[in-house]
């Protein structure tokens, strides 16, 4: 079983979640087409995050031409590039599924979390 943890210490990406559930995150996803490769960007809400270690994975949903589309991302993946945080929701809920029912505008509304600046001075530094 250790040889099972090493291999999977030598995958896991630093850095990579950065983010809550609630927030709206724009996820750099690299694409291989034929012989050319190319970085998609899938913006949306991360509705869930499930698993832990290697096996992480994000769900984010987004509406696109009136249909909501959910993907779901393996944090570790060496196709995701990045995950850019659009902005800090508010949430009180570990999964956001109830958003799958909602129409229109309210299918992507969560109150945006406000940080104050001594606050985001802090994570800064520290």
């Amino acid at each position: 079983m250790d040889i099972i943890k090493a291999v999977e210490n030598e995958q896991v990406k630093e850095n990579a979640e950065n983010f809550r559930i609630g927030d709206t995150i724009k996820v750099h996803y690299r694409i291989i087409e034929g012989k050319t490769e190319r970085i998609q960007v899938y913006e949306g809400l991360v509705i869930a995050i499930d698993n832990s270690g290697i096996s992480r994975t994000v769900t984010v949903r987004k509406i696109s031409y009136g249909v909501g589309v959910e993907r779901i991302f393996p944090l570790h993946s060496p196709r995701v590039e990045k995950f850019e945080v659009v902005r800090h929701g508010k949430v009180r809920r570990a999964k956001l599924y109830y958003l799958r029912n909602r129409i229109g505008k309210k299918a992507t509304k969560v109150k945006e979390l406000i940080k104050s600046k001594s606050d985001t001075a802090a994570a800064k530094t520290g």
